[in-house]
């Protein structure tokens, strides 16, 4: 049985970094970015992004997040995947739980969601915890 579970969350740190540079070319950065939630979820996070810039400043990046707090009543630990991208100053992308990598009430969860920042942040998940 999955459960719907939405929350809000805000960045407390941003720390990104250019790793790859070539004239004419994308810009690459790795991001390590801390975000407390509120709501559906109650906790903090680390996650580490991979984004590549174009020349108009949209971007499209990909990460793993580490939720630890409780969500929907369990308490433990979730990672997921982020696949996305960032236009119109706002960054929107789709979520997977990576299964097996959970822990505490949440081990083995499997779900998918997404998430939007615009600058405030909200997340959705679709979440099945056995």
């Amino acid at each position: 049985m999955s459960t719907t579970i939405e929350a809000g969350f805000e960045i407390k740190d941003w720390d990104e970094h250019q790793f790859d540079i070539h004239a004419g070319a994308a810009k690459l950065t790795r991001a390590t970015v801390s975000k407390v939630y509120s709501g559906g979820v109650d906790g903090e996070s680390v996650t580490q992004w991979l984004m590549a810039y174009a020349p108009d400043g949209t971007a499209t990046f990909v990460g793993l997040e580490r939720i630890v707090g409780t969500i929907d009543g369990r308490t433990g630990t979730l990672v997921v995947q982020h696949v996305g991208g960032f236009e119109n100053g706002a960054a929107k992308g789709e979520l997977t739980v990576i299964e097996g990598a959970s822990s505490g009430d949440l081990a083995g969860a499997t779900g998918t969601g997404d998430f939007l920042a615009d600058p405030s942040g909200r997340i959705r998940l679709r979440l099945a915890v056995p």
